[in-house]
């Protein structure tokens, strides 16, 4: 049986010595509105980020950044799906950025993900705000399969970043599924994330909050 979700709010708010510390603790998300009025390149660049810190320390990316912008055009889709594989080799040796050439090369390869589906929909944006929260786990699944290098914990954080409504598979979010027999590992079946995200949607439905909101208080509900 799922444990209710007042439960582990109590946990969490004895943990972090009151509502008002964990609620400071809490992550924002932006309204399907402010999603769909993202620019593309901002999307493509927030992907190129995430794929560059992912193994990787993340302050470094971070201090090359403007090097990145720099680099790949300002992050303009449109421009870099005309990127030869040349001007990539050339990409992928620029001491301005980390110099991983899988890395770099998907940043083209996204740029055709972002394009097609910003063609599809009217905005990548749109795309993104469009997709139902309570199905985000298959969001996730959708980046994996259509986009470079957004597999694993990568593409939920890029949607946490862009300011997309979702949970995280963190290392104490998996902690408490496992712990409570909600599934026996990290969900990365196809059948665990069903179960996951079948869970996140009732404990949404007893508490009204975010998805963002629920992930981060279960996190802080656990021994650290």
């Amino acid at each position: 049986m799922i444990e209710r979700f007042s439960y582990i709010y109590e946990r969490a708010v004895e943990r972090k010595g009151g509502e008002d510390e964990l609620s400071s603790l809490l992550p924002k998300t932006l309204s399907q509105k402010q999603l769909q009025k993202l620019p593309d390149r901002d999307y493509l660049a927030e992907m190129t980020k995430k794929i560059f810190q992912s193994g990787f320390i993340w302050r470094v990316v971070e201090s090359k950044w403007a090097g990145f912008e720099e680099i790949f055009w300002k992050f303009a889709p449109e421009k870099l799906v005309f990127a030869s594989d040349e001007q990539i080799d050339n990409m992928a040796q620029n001491k301005k950025i980390i110099r991983n050439y899988i890395k770099v090369k998907a940043v083209r390869d996204n740029a055709y993900f972002v394009k097609e589906e910003s063609d599809k929909h009217d905005g990548f944006g749109q795309f993104i705000a469009e997709w139902p929260e309570t199905e985000i786990t298959q969001l996730w699944l959708y980046l994996k399969k259509h986009g470079s290098r957004l597999g694993g914990n990568t593409g939920p954080y890029f949607l946490r970043t862009v300011g997309k409504d979702t949970f995280l598979l963190t290392r104490d979010v998996d902690y408490y599924l496992i712990e409570h027999g909600i599934v026996d590992r990290h969900p990365n079946s196809q059948r665990d994330l069903k179960i996951v995200q079948s869970t996140f949607n009732e404990w949404q439905q007893q508490s009204g909050r975010t998805m963002s909101e629920i992930s981060r208080i279960i996190a802080c509900s656990v021994k650290s």
